[in-house]
């Protein structure tokens, strides 16, 4: 085994796995936290979910897109970037790409001179948004798939044109999905060539999902694991394994479908027998907020509740995951009128969380004194540092209060470090309420049943080095 990772061979070497870091561009994706997802283009019209390639661009013609309606709608539920399918699988691009005829350009949307591409980055400008686009590897339009160099300077190309002719870009969402089956066309992707094109052209954009940035969670259901690591294998950033686990039949099936087999990738258990590297590779968390991913008439009455889009949130930002939510706009160029409805609610919910903080009220204090660290990170507070090997946070409230969560971030720029931790609930110096967690990482969310007490203390039980805790919010009820 390698001695980078073991430790006497007997296990994981704590110390090496507590100080892989994030990089700067992983940080910025990370405090974005939730951001949304634009799933628009020829299947909108066609009422698929996959299109078949070859579709005439002439279908395309929605008479009302409005962007910067779809972008004020997602920045209304507390989204903070957008990401838009710029071309999925049927390979129509919403942008005149110079190198097809399938695309915005041969449509009589716009007179033939639209680019969505272009509406879509500048609503999220003009709405302080940040903007990223999906491409889809798999194109069944192009005559090039599976012919190998002579495709991948296609997809080189369009990267380009989308790298280059637009603002700024955060994210770069490379999509593993094929439905080509055993006897169709084979493209081995050059996925390091892309990748070397995305960070020349946007290094600070991260690239998601089959890259090595951002890890897709598993699943499209929103489900969260009980413990997120972001410290995990460095096979995990294998494009062509997550390609296999992608979706590969158009059933309707596999956006709710959750696997169990994957539930523990980075605990010293789960790390006990590996015998190579780890790396910084968080996760994310997308699901959509109707059954499909694009918007079809007959599923206008099952839009998710706020109530459960608000659970979703909580788990997976609150899991130490981003959370990307798909709400996909109508064939009239608008968003759903159930959707837009749900999103203000959700938002609704979501400020409701984040300014029901009563840690403010309280003197937080350690073994050694006061410390700052009431509320969500602010820049340039420094961290809680603690010493001793179970550390311990208190917090005092002058009056009781009703806790509904706790809310606790990790300072990760250092690394991710804590693998648990507990909590007591004290009123009058009688203990209500038990609790704890396992790992944190960027922010973990932990339930309380409404427990009213005047005195709360937080125990750090296991951590791999020197634990640093970067905020602490006490939400009421």
């Amino acid at each position: 085994m390698s001695d980078a990772v073991t430790h006497g061979g007997v296990g994981p070497d704590l110390r090496y796995l507590a100080n892989v870091r994030p990089s700067a561009r992983q940080l910025r994706w990370q405090a974005l936290e939730f951001y949304g997802f634009l799933h628009v283009g020829m299947n909108t019209v066609t009422d698929r979910e996959w299109g078949l390639g070859h579709e005439d661009p002439a279908l395309f013609d929605p008479p009302d897109v409005d962007a910067g309606a779809w972008v004020a709608a997602l920045a209304a539920a507390g989204m903070r970037g957008v990401v838009l399918t710029a071309k999925h699988h049927d390979g129509f691009c919403l942008w005149p790409s110079a190198h097809t005829d399938h695309s915005v350009a041969a449509s009589p949307w716009r007179g033939g001179r639209g680019d969505l591409v272009a509406e879509v980055s500048q609503a999220c400008a003009a709405a302080g948004l940040a903007f990223g686009v999906y491409l889809s590897p798999w194109d069944r339009t192009d005559a090039r798939y599976g012919t190998g160099r002579a495709y991948d300077d296609y997809v080189v190309a369009q990267l380009t044109e989308l790298l280059t002719g637009y603002d700024e870009v955060f994210c770069v969402w490379l999509d593993g999905a094929n439905g080509e089956g055993p006897d169709g066309r084979r493209q081995l992707y050059d996925w390091d060539r892309y990748h070397r094109v995305v960070r020349a052209l946007q290094p600070d954009a991260v690239l998601s999902v089959c890259g090595p940035d951002v890890r897709w969670c598993g699943n499209e259901a929103g489900h969260t694991r009980r413990d997120e690591w972001s410290v995990v294998p460095h096979e995990l950033q294998d494009a062509e394994g997550t390609a296999s686990r992608s979706q590969q039949v158009d059933d309707g099936e596999f956006s709710r479908r959750v696997r169990s087999d994957e539930e523990d990738l980075g605990s010293r258990t789960a790390l006990a027998g590996y015998a190579g590297e780890c790396v910084w590779y968080p996760a994310e968390v997308n699901t959509s907020v109707r059954p499909g991913w694009f918007h079809h008439p007959a599923e206008d009455g099952q839009v998710r509740s706020a109530a459960e889009l608000f659970d979703l949130w909580r788990s997976a930002v609150g899991g130490n995951s981003c959370f990307l939510l798909n709400v996909p706009p109508a064939a009239t160029g608008r968003l759903g009128e159930p959707d837009v409805a749900v999103l203000e609610q959700l938002g609704h919910l979501v400020r409701r969380h984040v300014e029901a903080d009563r840690a403010g009220d309280a003197t937080v204090t350690d073994e050694d004194g006061p410390v700052d660290l009431a509320g969500a990170p602010v820049p340039d507070r420094a961290p809680w540092r603690p010493r001793g090997p179970r550390p311990r946070l208190a917090l005092a409230f002058p009056a009781p209060v009703t806790v509904r969560s706790l809310d606790l971030w990790e300072d990760i720029a250092h690394g991710q470090r804590i693998e648990a931790f507990s909590v007591v609930l004290s009123l009058d110096g009688a203990v209500v309420w038990r609790g704890g967690a396992g790992v944190l990482g960027h922010l973990r969310i932990l339930e309380v049943p409404d427990v009213t007490a005047d005195h709360v203390e937080v125990v750090l039980e296991r951590f791999r080095a020197a634990p640093a805790l970067a905020g602490v919010r006490v939400v009421s009820a």
